[in-house]
């Protein structure tokens, strides 16, 4: 064969090999390939694999089937109690239809910008209508699915998922923070001045409670304990009056006895009285003779 030949061979081998790498085209499993022809969609490509495509006339555009994220810069935003806050929030979404996607924003790139500004508007409004406490409580979910809601309604002709939409950080400005601090400083104070004055006067009253019940039981007790003494003295009078009409000398002997006890029961004390007094009708003689007492100064024992 002559070398004219073989070039002429050459030629057509490296021609056909361009013709045929420029009409293979591999998707990966993470892949979903839009086929256009002139700019016009042809065909969607979502099977992973190798495939073909007319060289020269048709291009492609590849995009991902994962799902991907939007986190726009973190804005300054105003709540319904009029604190400033700062918040971060981020978007992750799935393109579910490429040719819409491709058709509306082109690449990721386009639809990043506008997805972030949907988003960022979107967190304003909603978040405008709530306070702090809000979102630092279990409101937050509630919070972030309804503007998970409403951003996928205003995407829904982008050709893609809205899959979810978080709140990463939401904190003051620094300024904000030390006034806040301050004013919660200042309201614990004013609960506590405000709890120590209600347990004081609560003191007071139990104290004033206590002291009453004290005065009503002792009053009660002396009024009991006089009526049981009453009714003792009684009791021993009526006894004493029975002892008497049984017996008179006795309850002679007895009631003397009593009265000696009484009488000589203080130390120091000196009694002159005749030995024949009555007193002593019992000393020496328990008849109550006084034949065997002689008159003479009787000291009290000591």
């Amino acid at each position: 064969m002559s070398r004219a030949k073989l070039a002429i061979l050459g030629v057509l081998i490296i021609f056909i090999g361009i013709v045929l790498n420029s009409s293979l085209f591999t998707v990966r499993e993470t892949q979903q390939v839009l086929v256009l022809q002139f700019g016009e969609h042809k065909r969607t490509v979502r099977d992973p694999g190798l495939h073909f495509k007319i060289p020269l006339i048709q291009n492609l555009k590849v995009y991902d089937k994962r799902i991907l994220s939007v986190d726009p810069d973190a804005e300054e935003m105003l709540l319904s109690d009029q604190k400033r806050i700062f918040v971060d929030a981020f978007a992750r979404y799935r393109i579910t239809d490429p040719r819409r996607f491709f058709q509306t924003v082109n690449d990721e790139a386009i639809f990043n910008n506008r997805f972030g500004n949907i988003l960022t508007s979107t967190v304003k409004e909603f978040v405008a209508q709530r306070n702090l406490e809000d979102l630092l409580s279990e409101q937050r979910n509630t919070i972030m699915r309804d503007i998970r809601d409403s951003v996928a309604s205003d995407t829904e002709g982008f050709g893609i998922e809205v899959v979810d939409i978080r709140i990463g950080r939401s904190e003051l400005p620094e300024a904000v923070s030390q006034t806040v601090y301050d004013r919660m400083i200042t309201e614990r104070a004013r609960q506590a001045s405000q709890l120590r004055a209600e347990g004081a006067e609560n003191a007071r009253r139990i104290r004033a409670e206590a002291d009453r019940q004290q005065v009503v039981i002792v009053a009660e007790a002396q009024r009991e304990a006089q009526t049981l003494k009453g009714e003792g003295d009684a009791t021993r009078n009526a006894i004493l009056g029975e002892s008497y009409g049984k017996d008179p000398d006795f309850f002679e002997f007895f009631r003397s006895l009593e009265a000696y006890k009484e009488t000589f029961a203080r130390e120091g004390t000196t009694m002159v009285l005749s030995p024949n007094s009555d007193f002593f009708k019992y000393f020496g003689n328990l008849e109550g003779g006084r034949d065997r007492v002689n008159e003479r100064q009787i000291p009290a024992p000591r």
